[in-house]
């Protein structure tokens, strides 16, 4: 219906985008009826989300132009951003943002390097670019679970942790199976995502490529290098990440550092 009133492509993007604001708005209302505590958070999230995401549309418009460099800087600044969310409840982790950066750099910097070099991902900006993004935003979301879920595993158990270490266990010994318990709930959404690709849900990069014309043979291939892609980058973060995480987690002394009341 909107593209038969509105021909130009930016304003019907725009058109699009305000319908999607304002069911979204709807939703917002019902959660602030239900009074669930949410609003102000999707709110910001939303008025965000629009601003960046058309900011950056028009911004890659230009970088697209430029020379293949310009894609480091570009994914780094993605990592550096995304380091920075994921610790938002983890501050109180000594060295949580370090942590998190060397994981992300390692899980996505990797997987990006390798895909481009052997040829996996095109060697064009059009595509390491939003690859890359993707695999950024992956590797930020798993380790922000991970990180999270570790932290909220150590301050319920603090006192069984103490309890191990008193009797002589290493602390690698004593966090061994909230380690396996937060790397296991980080990457479960991600197994999810594979198991149900193709059957309950089309991702973006084959639906994008199928309405482009594309062989959805091909596109269904190549679907899977992008979601086999990301999953590897989250689980190379999340592996890095909890190896430098529980070693931050105790004083040189293998004292626990967290407790309960650090969240509250």
């Amino acid at each position: 219906m909107l593209s038969r009133w509105i021909e130009h492509q930016v304003w019907l993007g725009a058109a699009q985008a305000g319908v999607t604001m304002v069911a979204a708005l709807v939703v917002v209302w019902l959660t602030g009826r239900l009074k669930l505590g949410m609003k102000k958070e999707i709110l910001i999230s939303l008025g965000r989300g629009v601003v960046q995401i058309v900011l950056v549309g028009f911004l890659l418009t230009v970088i697209f132009s430029a020379d293949m460099w310009i894609a480091v800087p570009v994914i780094l600044v993605m990592i550096a951003a995304g380091s920075v969310m994921t610790i938002q409840r983890v501050r109180d982790i000594p060295n949580a943002l370090k942590i998190s950066a060397l994981g992300i750099t390692a899980g996505a910097g990797l997987v990006i390097t390798l895909m481009t070099f052997l040829g996996v991902i095109k060697q064009d900006l059009t595509s390491i670019i939003p690859i890359g993004s993707m695999m950024v935003y992956g590797a930020m979301n798993t380790n922000a679970l991970m990180m999270e879920r570790f932290r909220s595993e150590l301050t319920a158990h603090a006192g069984q942790i103490e309890a191990g270490l008193a009797l002589g266990a290493s602390p690698e010994q004593v966090v061994s199976p909230y380690t396996r318990r937060a790397v296991t709930a980080a990457l479960t959404p991600n197994i999810n995502g594979l198991r149900s690709l193709g059957i309950v849900w089309i991702p973006g990069a084959m639906a994008g490529m199928v309405l482009t014309g594309e062989n959805p043979a091909y596109a269904g291939f190549y679907q899977f290098v992008v979601s086999g892609s990301i999953f590897v980058t989250a689980v190379i973060t999340v592996l890095v990440s909890i190896i430098l995480l529980r070693k931050q987690v105790f004083s040189p002394a293998e004292q626990l550092l967290l407790r309960a009341e650090d969240g509250q």
